[in-house]
């Protein structure tokens, strides 16, 4: 929950409007075509009641016909003119919402693309899908429709007050006099709103996390026998946004309400005091009272709007916090200068990367943690060696791959690719040198081949059926009724754990990584296929720098460097019998697991 020194800072002066118009800039021929139409078609409204004024005074008052044909012909031609318009304008309005709402969904999706593991940690799917979403959604609307609508009001009031002065200025500042109230009550209602809003957006976050949650966790859910407790959860979280969104809708109905008394009297007043025109001059009276009502919808619409913005200024706040976020990770000016960025690399300064990793000095602590993971940490790690990384489940075996991959950086001291400091170099070019094997395998929305060439774009077919045959993956494929082809649905869903991770796998090795990591990668198949994987591994990280974060110490024997983890922290490193000889961390691991694993079998 924000503080309320936090909601004043963030609070962004005139809506926050001004934070949108980069992504409205560019269509400013088109806007400025919207004005001049909004423009002609409100003064085109204003001369209708001036129509209504001469066939009073002159065809009743007057009882003459003499000019009936051409008033039947500028009458049509000017309620046409209004018709072409207002077609031009909500035209205009309906494209550039559209595009506004694609320009701030592509920059909010590219911008998550360049942040760091950290900012994902840190912030629920729920919370990102709806300022990605929804709050786009809202500006999208207000950079259109509420421009639209504004210049035609506005063009309307102004008109209409010109003539009215110039026809009565005694009864036309009767209109004025509930412009102070008016500002008064902005004012006091403004800023309630925006509090009560930006609560109820947060809480809108909330229940998307809910929806996600239920959708994707579904079977664990059911498994678990949870769906009441994941209903009365949601069922909080929706009774919470319906007393907040009905104490908002409390708040502009008692705004509207009042807006509309004070239009109201106004009227009144311009009844009683201009009753006296209608004696001499009917027509003029009826166009006075036409203009004196038809100002009361400018201000009705500017109570809604008002209403519109304050509600979307929390959008605009939510939608600039995630897009001006900083990444932990960066690369510098210069880095970009010479290497490119995530979306414009610059491939030809790209060195080719051999291998050869070190950390030289290195303490790091997560940006969420207050203890030092790493301290003063130095180990070499050359070109074409096999790392292996054991511990027990969350004893922090991550961390060297994640500083390796410069998923984060270094709290202090230095990592070294091929001698350079990591950040002296993209990290464009130094993920795109890497494959990496998750132990929850994911797979995208699309086909086999599809996934596949997300390894190597440019891979044959003779590339891919070797990728997978490395990884006995080719027996997947191959029973498959569509083979390559086989949709494999949203994350995968349509295949197994098993089948998804030796797709995965193929997939990291087609892209022919120099340096590979392996995330538990054996975890979710089988023991045979295991067996499969293994002998694989042995082929493949030859020639290449491999990490291997690894549950089942079986698979690690032959590293050349075994690093052992307990509480986040390295406290053992050597080769597997050095280890066990030393009957420490490690030999009470490997001891414990042969054990489970001969009880096993002899069970079975």
């Amino acid at each position: 929950m924000m503080t309320t020194a936090e909601k004043k800072k963030d609070s962004l002066p005139f809506f926050g409007i001004g934070k949108i118009i980069p992504y409205i800039r560019k269509y400013s021929k088109h806007l400025v075509l919207m004005v001049v139409c909004g423009i002609l078609s409100g003064l085109f409204d204003i001369v209708m009641p001036l129509f209504q004024k001469y066939a009073l005074n002159h065809y009743v008052g007057e009882k003459t016909l003499d000019t009936l044909g051409w008033f039947i012909a500028l009458y049509a031609a000017t309620g046409i003119l209004v018709c072409i318009m207002t077609y031009i304008s909500c035209s205009i309005a309906m494209a550039t919402e559209v595009r506004v709402n694609r320009d701030l969904r592509n920059a909010a999706f590219d911008h998550l693309q360049t942040l760091s593991f950290s900012y994902f940690n840190q912030n629920s799917v729920g919370y990102i899908h709806a300022r990605v979403m929804s709050d786009t959604s809202r500006i999208g609307s207000l950079s259109s429709w509420t421009l639209m609508d504004a210049i035609w009001h506005s063009t309307y009031f102004i008109g209409a007050l010109v003539v009215m002065f110039l026809t009565n200025a005694k009864l036309a500042a009767l209109v004025f006099l509930i412009v102070p109230f008016i500002t008064v009550l902005f004012s006091f209602f403004q800023k309630h709103l925006v509090r009560v809003n930006r609560e109820i957006r947060e809480t809108n976050s909330k229940i998307t996390g809910d929806f996600n949650e239920g959708i994707t966790g579904a079977k664990t859910i059911k498994t678990l026998v949870i769906e009441e407790t994941i209903r009365d959860e949601l069922t909080k979280d929706t009774a919470e946004i319906k007393r907040k969104s009905v104490r908002a809708a409390r708040l502009r109905g008692l705004f509207s309400a009042t807006m509309n008394m004070a239009s109201s009297v106004a009227i009144a007043l311009v009844l009683w005091r201009g009753g006296y025109i209608a004696e001499s001059e009917v027509g003029t009276f009826s166009m006075f009272m036409t203009y004196a009502e038809g100002l009361m919808e400018p201000v009705r619409w500017l109570i809604d709007v008002v209403s519109d913005l304050i509600t979307t200024q929390v959008n605009i706040e939510r939608f600039s916090k995630l897009v001006e976020t900083k990444s932990d990770v960066s690369d510098s000016p210069e880095v970009i200068e010479k290497y490119g960025d995530t979306f414009h690399p610059k491939k030809e300064n790209w060195e080719e990367l051999k291998g050869d990793i070190r950390f030289e000095d290195v303490s790091f602590k997560y940006p969420d943690g207050d203890e030092l993971v790493l301290e003063h940490f130095d180990l070499d790690i050359p070109y074409g060696s096999n790392i292996a990384i054991v511990g027990e489940t969350g004893a922090g075996k991550s961390t060297l791959v994640n500083l390796v991959c410069r998923f984060y950086e270094p709290t202090s001291g230095k990592v070294l690719i091929d001698g350079r400091d990591a950040r002296e170099r993209s990290q464009l070019w130094l993920h795109s040198n890497i494959g990496y094997v998750l132990q929850s395998p994911h797979l995208f929305s699309g086909t086999i081949r599809e996934n596949m060439l997300y390894g190597n774009l440019g891979a044959s077919e003779e590339d891919i059926w070797r990728a997978l045959k490395l990884v006995s993956a080719d027996e997947v494929v191959n029973k498959l009724e569509k083979g390559l082809e086989t949709d494999v649905g949203e994350g995968g869903n349509l295949l197994s754990t098993g089948e998804k991770q030796l797709i995965c796998f193929a997939r990291a090795i087609l892209a022919d990584p120099r340096i590979l990591v392996l995330d538990e990668a054996t975890a979710s198949v089988d023991t045979i296929t295991e067996q499969k994987i293994q002998a694989a591994i042995d082929t493949i990280i030859k020639g290449r720098t491999s990490l291997v974060i690894a549950h089942r110490l079986s698979t690690v024997r032959n590293a050349d460097v075994i690093l052992v983890v307990k509480d986040g922290k390295i406290i053992e490193r050597g080769r597997h019998k050095e280890l066990l000889r030393q009957r420490g961390h490690y030999y009470e691991l490997y001891t414990r697991q042969y054990e489970d694993e001969a009880t096993g079998k002899a069970l079975a």
